[in-house]
């Protein structure tokens, strides 16, 4: 059978499996249908599992309290969450062992605190692929673990972030102290404040990402790691927009003090320049930290300064 042959039957056998059950959530590994995210949440516990997600609107969240659990879509591109969000915090409000999330979009997560997301990660590692985070105030929001590994890959955020009401502000993608982060072959474009990516991890690979803030609103920096990191920054571009809130740099390091070593943070290879139209001298790369950096290879458009030590 040819390969194209099997992926559209592959598809036709998931739409036709849920279209046999009116339970939109399954369990993969046992094929239990369930009629909502948090049961088949709680039916998985402590163990290992996969949940299979119907195509469909969704106004539902869940909590995952333990386990290594995987959240896979049948059909790429048809499964999103809509507005609904635990705790008060967002769609997936992640604190067991690990987490899987493939194919799903988050969409229109807004809370009181104004930090609404639409994956809330207080524990454990996470991997995402293939999906995508729009209109909200968050995509992905962290808290700390220093053991934990988060890797995001072939997703798309827009629309994200605010900096308002006198609150702290938030951001297309916030990690916390974690162990590592790792992004590629994403996309981040018309954010709504805040940074697109902000990150106190202590090792980061972002590579391979495009940029686009020439529709962003009130924006701050693409790539903020506040307290330092070591890692690589590469192959990415950036297009910086008009309407920003902070402007004095692309890509920021240690701006809110050296708690981690930065030495050796390899930034390089990229692409980054200022929209048309939009007259402006910056700087590509600021840093606060003192550690010796590695720049070069990066192509850098009119009005552009390389570095600053700040």
């Amino acid at each position: 059978m040819k390969k194209t042959a099997l992926c559209v039957l592959t598809v036709f056998c998931a739409v036709a499996a849920f279209a046999r059950s009116p339970a939109p959530f399954r369990n993969g590994e046992t094929g239990r249908g369930y009629s909502s995210l948090q049961k088949a949440v709680d039916g998985i516990g402590s163990g290992e599992g996969t949940i299979i997600i119907a195509p469909g609107t969704y106004r539902q969240c869940a909590i995952q309290k333990a386990g290594i659990i995987a959240f896979r879509v049948a059909v790429p591109g048809q499964t999103i969450f809509d507005g609904a969000t635990c705790e008060g915090k967002a769609a997936l409000v992640l604190r067991g062992r690990a987490a899987r999330i493939d194919g799903v979009i988050f969409q229109n997560m807004r809370v009181p605190d104004a930090n609404g997301a639409g994956i809330r990660l207080e524990k454990g590692d996470l991997t995402v692929t293939r999906a995508v985070f729009r209109n909200s105030q968050q995509g992905i929001l962290t808290a700390d673990d220093k053991a934990g590994k988060i890797r995001i890959t072939q997703s798309s955020f827009s629309g994200l972030g605010r900096c308002d009401r006198g609150r702290s502000c938030a951001h297309s993608i916030y990690i916390g102290g974690y162990r590592s982060l790792t992004i590629t072959k994403c996309r981040f474009e018309r954010g709504k404040g805040g940074h697109y990516i902000k990150s106190r991890a202590w090792q980061v690979s972002i590579t391979d990402n495009a940029f686009d803030d020439t529709r962003g609103r009130e924006t701050n920096y693409m790539i903020d790691l506040p307290n330092g990191a070591t890692g690589n920054i590469a192959r990415n571009m950036f297009v910086q927009g008009a309407a920003k809130e902070k402007d004095s740099a692309f890509i920021t390091v240690a701006a809110e003090g050296r708690t981690q070593s930065s030495a050796g943070l390899a930034i390089n290879a990229n692409e980054a320049s200022i929209a048309h139209g939009v007259n402006r001298q910056t700087v590509f790369l600021a840093d606060w930290s003192g550690d010796r950096l590695a720049l070069g290879g990066n192509r850098l458009g009119r009005g552009l300064k390389p570095f600053e030590r700040r």
